[in-house]
């Protein structure tokens, strides 16, 4: 029998439904007003309408993925991505008293609403993301802890990756009795109730456990196919780029090869736009600020806070405007179509980029922006260079297109959302040496 869901007015609202719903309410005002022909058409015309709004609620898979000061941010942002890819309507729920949270590594996001709004929600999925001191911040959070444990009473799909599943979902019992996994160095912390597994991704009955933020786009399809089942979790995976095999070391195609310098910080510049694809971005300066770059998240829009592609808030440290007169060693593009080409609209972005270029100082860019930014304002001109599979007639030389990392000298480009950590690691490598960027892979249960 399928669950009769009651939502809460400021935690859910699917765009889509709000749009049928104020149609419907359209014909029905009009209604009042035609002959009997057009009234008939008009009913069968308001039937559609209220078939597809019920259809739409019923369909919508109901996602609560909560988040607090210090939780990492690989771990929600790809989860929240991959999960509304799939056409879930996921929450994101802030555990403090402000929507905006500063999650780890400094990164700044802003929740769809704050966990209060959502206590008389219930959900299909409930995921836990990971970090210190994110974990233990949901841990301490009564009103989450009460929603997790009835949303478990009454058979709903819980889950919980990284430090969550042993700091949060063992502590209170929900665990009990079930294989689970979790960060490396939590496993310790599981009380022995519960039965640990060191698989990078776990799935016990109504239960998903994952590692870390290597294994976050593993456990957001795991969820998919929870949600949704394998036919819908493989729809998803195809056009996000990801690789064959998880846990294998990655690699890069390097042509032309030169070394990439810096002060012994390397100084990094990544502008965000409106419509910039979230994981894109979030891998980049996630991994980076790992590495200890020195890493400037530049809004190219009027203010700080931008809407990425499925809808994730982003606060950028500076406005574009603040950085033209800073130096860096490296500039870099992440993708989604509306931030490449808010990318290639910006005068002052392209003319930076232009700068950089001709000092043969480092630039790059992943998924859609090597295609939309770079290749129409001549940066790829005589580079070898890569990018999302749909986009690659764009590029005036495709011969190393097929490559899913490619860097050519001063230059390193990438295929997409499925390529991002390679992409960033790469970036590390290309500065700090092979052996570091696998340290940093490894910590990350990546590899």
């Amino acid at each position: 029998m399928a669950t009769r869901h009651v939502l809460h007015p400021l935690c859910h609202s699917h765009p889509h439904r709000s749009s049928l719903v104020k149609a419907l309410s359209r014909l029905q005002f009009i209604s009042r007003t035609l002959n009997p022909s057009q009234t008939q058409t008009l009913k069968t015309r308001t039937r559609l309408v209220t078939s597809a709004t019920s259809s739409m609620a019923s369909s919508s898979k109901k996602v609560l993925v909560p988040i607090a000061d210090g939780t990492e941010p690989i771990e929600a942002v790809v989860t929240i991505d991959v999960l509304r890819r799939a056409g879930a309507d996921v929450t994101v729920a802030s555990v403090g008293k402000e929507k905006q949270v500063e999650a780890s590594w400094g990164v700044k996001l802003v929740a769809d609403a704050l966990i209060t709004d959502c206590a008389g929600s219930t959900f299909d999925l409930i995921s836990l993301p990971g970090g210190i001191p994110g974990a233990p911040n949901l841990r301490d959070c009564l009103e989450l802890q009460n929603l997790v444990k009835n949303h478990a009473s009454n058979g709903g799909l819980y889950a919980a990756i990284c430090a969550a599943p042993s700091v949060a979902l063992a502590s209170w019992g929900l665990l009990n009795g079930l294989k689970a996994t979790c960060y490396p160095s939590f496993m310790d912390k599981f009380p022995p109730e519960v039965n640990k597994v060191e698989d990078r991704v776990v799935v016990d009955g109504r239960v998903i456990t994952s590692r870390g933020p290597g294994t976050t786009m593993e456990y957001a399809v795991a969820l998919v196919e929870q949600l949704y089942g394998k036919q819908k979790a493989e729809e998803v995976t195809g056009p996000m780029v990801m690789r064959q095999q998880h846990g294998v070391e990655f690699s890069m195609k390097d042509l032309n090869s030169v070394e990439w310098k810096s002060n012994g910080i390397p100084q990094v510049l990544v502008p965000i736009a409106n419509g910039t694809e979230e994981m894109e971005a979030l891998f980049i300066i996630d991994v980076l600020r790992r590495a200890k770059a020195n890493v400037i998240v530049a809004s190219v829009e009027n203010t700080l806070e931008i809407v990425a592609s499925r809808k994730v808030k982003i606060v950028a440290d500076v406005l574009l405007d603040e950085a033209l007169n800073l130096e860096f060693d490296f500039i870099v593009l992440p993708g989604g179509l509306g931030g490449a080409e808010a990318y290639a609209n910006s005068e002052k972005l392209i003319s930076l980029l232009k700068k950089q270029a001709e000092s043969n100082k480092l630039y790059g860019a992943i998924c859609a922006s090597p295609a939309i930014a770079l290749e129409p304002h001549g940066l790829l001109k005589s580079k070898k260079a890569t990018c999302y599979p749909a986009m690659i007639e764009k590029l005036s030389d495709k011969s190393e297109s097929n490559n899913r990392v490619v860097v050519d000298g001063n230059l390193i480009t990438s295929q997409g959302p499925g390529t991002s950590m390679e992409f960033a690691l790469s970036i590390v490598e290309k500065f700090l040496g092979r052996k570091k960027a696998l340290e940093l892979a490894k910590t990350m249960v990546f590899v």
